[in-house]
């Protein structure tokens, strides 16, 4: 009886946010309880997985493994490599630019990087000859952010990381590398594009463009964990790698060829177009500042026009590819993903923000289907009540 009295008088004056962080053992996670199969059958090592509405985050879950040969199951501040979700950071951040009317999407690239006015256009080429001319006009900056331009993925200077040169060293080698095509005929996925106007963000702004990022998106937004460079203890939060084994029939742990290590090391430098690292819960507050028409917290990031620019097709209808400015659109809802398989959908039809973080280059067996799994079941749990 004395026991039982104790234990009533604590739970009567225990806080209620406590009582509130310990969900009761039988309540079952419906999103980790779709993705876990995945994780039994060896095709996904690992997730976190965040919904959220304009105001209000409204599930973070886990499943699976940061690290599965440590035996470390995935956190939910994880860090991941986000790769080419980068790119609609950056066309956010340049939009920023075009609200205060330092930059207009139409202007050419060579208004503000003038040996983009002496670009040449590949013709032919064969093992022993390139023939060249002038491409028909000059690229314009919507075409860099659509992916239209004619700008190869990268250039041949950028060996043997993407992060090895400095952004305006890997900029000025994009004017001296030929076009791949007329701009704006056709759709050709760009690095160099997106780093292109990263670069203009530079010379706009007056302060390097990692700074810019930080001090107009990351610090007021409250991502803490969003950066280029981790470091020591952010290190400590990354997600392991993976791959499928050569048999495709399990996982084997990687390194990301495309980044040069150490990663809290010297000479590794921004890259616009994909090099980031983040958490689900930081990607999350930049997905509900775009889903809420550009505001957060009662500031206003970016206007609704532009993120309605940002988000509309920009490319042509005999182009079959669907982009945006640095988004991908998918018939009205719009997002990214990354090369190590997250990503980022704002999905305006439910209302929602999902973020899918995994760190993998492949998958064996079915696990490319485990986001779509996630996605399904954040959809049916959640779509019908967060508008």
């Amino acid at each position: 009886m004395k026991t039982l009295l104790v234990a009533a008088i604590a739970l009567a004056v225990m806080p209620y946010w406590a009582m509130a962080e310990e969900p009761s053992q039988t309540t079952k996670d419906p999103l980790a309880t779709v993705v876990q199969p995945f994780v039994d059958s060896h095709a996904l090592a690992g997730a976190v997985m965040l919904v959220a509405n304009k105001d209000r985050v409204l599930a973070l879950s886990t499943a699976g493994y940061a690290d599965i040969g440590a035996n470390k199951q995935m956190p939910k501040d994880a860090l991941f490599w986000i790769a080419s979700e980068s790119k609609p950071i950056t066309a956010t951040a340049f939009m920023m630019l075009v609200d205060e009317g330092k930059v207009h999407l139409d202007d050419p690239v060579g208004k503000y990087l003038p040996e983009f006015y002496n670009v040449w256009l590949k013709v032919e080429q064969s093992s022993d000859h390139i023939l060249l001319k002038r491409p028909h006009h000059a690229i314009t900056i919507r075409e860099i952010l659509s992916h239209t331009s004619g700008l190869p993925f990268m250039s041949p200077m950028e060996q043997p990381t993407l992060d090895h040169l400095p952004l305006r060293d890997s900029v000025l080698s994009y004017a001296m590398t030929p076009l791949e095509y007329e701009p704006g005929t056709k759709y050709q996925y760009s690095n160099a594009g997106i780093n292109t106007a990263g670069r203009i963000i530079e010379l706009l702004s007056g302060m390097p463009y990692e700074k810019f990022l930080s001090e107009r998106i990351f610090k007021p937004l409250g991502m803490k964990d969003t950066t280029f460079w981790p470091n020591k203890r952010q290190l400590t939060m990354l997600a392991k790698s993976y791959a499928p084994n050569e048999q495709k029939d399990d996982l084997k742990e990687i390194t990301v060829s495309q980044l040069k290590y150490p990663l809290d090391g010297p000479g590794r430098y921004p890259m616009p177009a994909g090099g980031l690292f983040s958490t689900a819960s930081d990607l999350g507050r930049f997905g509900q500042m775009i889903l809420n028409g550009g505001t957060f917290g009662g500031k206003r990031y970016v206007s609704e026009a532009s993120i309605h620019e940002m988000t509309r097709k920009q490319t042509a209808d005999s182009i079959p590819d669907s982009y945006g400015l640095g988004w991908g659109t998918y018939g009205g809802n719009f997002g990214h993903g990354g090369a190590y398989s997250t990503n980022l959908q704002i999905d305006t039809h439910n209302g929602l923000v999902l973020v899918w973080m995994v760190q993998h280059a492949g998958f064996p067996k079915n696990g490319d289907q485990s986001f779509g799994a996630f996605q399904k079941a954040a959809i049916e749990r959640f779509g019908s009540t967060s508008k």
